[in-house]
């Protein structure tokens, strides 16, 4: 399991891929779009690209992983599985490149 802890305030930020959601299937590694959120026992299907960073980390990157809408306002830490790739947040790394 992987801990995250949500970026709130970014749903005013967009990118070149049409949503982040999109961006997360274009960079995350080969993944295929996932049905449910990726929060553990959760089985709601609107997903959106939540920006995140490891929660307890050193790395202080923000990352995009696919949430409900629910979770992605979630202001408390958050356990994902260790399957679920994080795609870099970084426009400049990414897709504006």
């Amino acid at each position: 399991m992987a801990t995250i802890t949500n970026i709130n305030g970014t749903s005013d930020t967009d990118c070149r891929c049409g949503s982040w959601l999109n961006h997360w299937f274009n960079y995350n590694g080969g993944q295929s779009l996932p049905t449910y959120c990726s929060a553990p026992k959760c089985i709601k299907k609107d997903l959106v690209g939540a920006h995140v960073q490891k929660a307890n980390s050193i790395d202080k990157e923000w990352y995009i992983v696919p949430l409900c809408q629910e979770h992605n306002k979630y202001t408390s830490d958050l356990v994902i599985p260790e399957f679920v790739n994080f795609a870099p947040a970084s426009k400049k790394k990414t897709c504006e490149r």
